[in-house]
């Protein structure tokens, strides 16, 4: 993300724009200056301190490691690093950066998450039926991605919501737990996520939720992009 993804600098619906021109499918190669590890039941099979990390159009960043680093795993050639190789992310069992697991994809020294307090208006509904109409909000700006809306459990009808089994990780907040609104006969799964244990550069969301505008009603007045 950021770099390549979303609306960041090289991807293909960047928002802001270069002085000169820019060759398409670009990729960006540096040094990734941490210890990475790739462990499997059976024992390591990944382990380097001579990573780098290659960024794509349209993708997240990929861990490139010395061929000789990498044992007992499939591979693939990376052209923008020769001699270093692409371990596919499910091909391991746990990721780690130093001592830290990591999930999903490597990640990006350029994603940035910023949470700011704001008396925008929000508006949450199912059916017709307001969960939410406050004007003291949290709005999280999260590199190249849109800005995303999180509101405190006191202003949000709490007793039309019910705890969801969907979990998701982000490589940035942590782990997700989900929330199913139910109003009258009216279910929408997943219409809400909060994070109740969030990484240090979250942890100004922790327990506040967030609402899925492709599920349910929301309206802000955050400016729409340009």
């Amino acid at each position: 993300m950021s770099l390549t993804s979303g609306t960041g600098p090289l991807s293909a619906r960047r928002a802001g724009r270069f002085t000169a021109p820019v060759p398409d499918g670009v990729a960006y190669v540096e040094p990734f200056r941490r210890r990475v590890r790739g462990v499997n039941a059976g024992g390591g099979v990944v382990d380097s301190e001579r990573v780098l990390l290659v960024h794509r159009p349209g993708h997240p960043p990929i861990w490139a490691f010395p061929e000789a680093d990498v044992h007992d795993v499939p591979t693939l050639a990376v052209p923008e690093a020769p001699g270093h190789v692409e371990v596919p992310w499910h091909a391991v069992d746990t990721w780690y950066q130093e001592e830290d697991p990591v999930f999903l994809h490597a990640p990006n020294p350029y994603h940035r998450v910023e949470s700011v307090h704001t008396s925008r208006h929000l508006r949450v509904e199912v059916a017709g039926v307001a969960l939410v109409d406050t004007t003291g909000v949290l709005v999280v700006y999260e590199t190249a991605l849109e800005p995303r809306v999180y509101v405190a459990r006191e202003v949000v009808r709490m007793d039309l919501l019910a705890p969801s089994a969907t979990k998701t990780h982000c490589p940035y907040k942590g782990e997700a737990s989900y929330w199913n609104a139910v109003v009258s006969e009216v279910v929408v799964e997943d219409a809400a996520w909060s994070y109740e244990h969030p990484h240090p550069e979250a942890v100004a969301v922790r327990g506040l939720l967030s609402f899925d505008d492709a599920r349910v009603t929301v309206v802000h007045d955050i400016p729409p992009a340009a």
